[in-house]
């Protein structure tokens, strides 16, 4: 079994979520957004939102839920750090936060499975 470091699964991670979402119908803005107060993994925008995307990448068979990674620390700084884009890029648009849980194969990063949360918190 080959061994995957946590940034290539969580890369892998993104560009599935990508696709997922440019499936949908969203046009990707941003992938990575850093600021010293965080980051936003993907900033998409859709006919009605200007949407913030925090992955969570895990291998098969988790113990718990990824999306239980993304706790009221985590989105404090993913609410700072979008607060940042809006007035970095003088946006007033109603926006939202979604999460992406994204499943894969340990031995070949394929996608097993993806369970989107629009308006996640």
């Amino acid at each position: 079994m080959k061994k995957f470091t946590t940034k290539t699964i969580g890369d892998k991670g993104e560009d599935y979520t990508v696709s997922f979402l440019k499936k949908h119908g969203y046009k990707i803005l941003e992938r990575n957004y850093r600021k010293s107060c965080g980051e936003i993994d993907i900033i998409a925008k859709n006919k009605e939102y200007l949407v913030f995307v925090e992955v969570k990448t895990r291998k098969q068979n988790p113990y718990a839920e990824p999306s239980y990674a993304v706790n009221f620390s985590k989105q404090q700084h993913l609410r700072n750090t979008a607060e940042a884009y809006i007035d970095e890029n003088n946006l007033d648009e109603p926006c939202r936060f979604d999460v992406c849980e994204v499943f894969v194969n340990s031995d070949n990063l394929k996608l097993v499975n993806i369970n989107y949360i629009e308006d996640a918190f």
